[in-house]
């Protein structure tokens, strides 16, 4: 590594996209993952989309919990 680095023809923000949307990689633990990948095959369905419409009904499901809570 050097000690000093010359940044002087540098531009700012070259590589800054604003409206790039980033997929977050999700990494099951190995038996989880078996057990998305069998009910994916029952219900011949893609696991990445399995997977989705599980979190979209927890999603769904804490929000209408909170709903009957008064803080």
């Amino acid at each position: 590594m050097k000690n000093e680095y010359d940044f002087s023809k540098g531009e700012r923000g070259k590589f800054y996209r604003p409206d790039v949307e980033l997929n977050i990689p999700v990494y099951l633990d190995s038996d989880v993952a078996h057990a998305v990948s069998q009910y994916a095959k029952k219900g011949k369905s893609d696991i990445g989309a399995l997977v989705n419409d599980w979190l979209r009904r927890d999603i769904k499901s804490m929000g209408q919990s909170r709903k009957g809570k008064v803080r």
